[in-house]
């Protein structure tokens, strides 16, 4: 008696349902999700733009005991990098999400920068 009761209900519910959209089949979802899951994974292996490893100096061990004096608390020293591009020195920041080379600040905020020697004028 409580299983007809159920079944007409559920057929009851049933015809309700509106009738714009068609119901998405199972096979079609189930395989637009592994499409998702996988475009995420390799996206997940790209290297970024900007980030060559070739390009990057390490700095020696007496310039890391000067940097640890500069830089701000908050910063780990642990990955620290001296990019000729711009002649500042960046450190590996690892958040929740991803792990991004940000520059190297001291505690006013300023970046810490090798000084470029000027040209003479001639």
């Amino acid at each position: 008696m409580m299983m007809e009761a159920i079944a007409t209900e559920t057929r009851r519910m049933g015809a309700q349902r509106p009738k714009g959209r068609p119901v998405p089949r199972a096979g079609a979802t189930g395989r637009a999700a592994v499409l998702f899951a996988a475009m995420m994974t390799l996206g997940a292996c790209a290297v970024p733009l900007g980030e060559t490893a070739g390009s990057e100096l390490v700095p020696s061990r007496e310039v890391l005991t000067r940097l640890n004096a500069l830089a701000a608390p908050y910063q780990d020293l642990s990955f620290v990098r001296l990019r000729p591009e711009d002649g500042c020195y960046w450190y590996r920041h690892v958040g929740p999400v991803e792990t991004t080379m940000l520059p190297l600040r001291t505690v006013d905020g300023g970046t810490i920068c090798n000084r470029r020697a000027t040209p003479a004028p001639v």
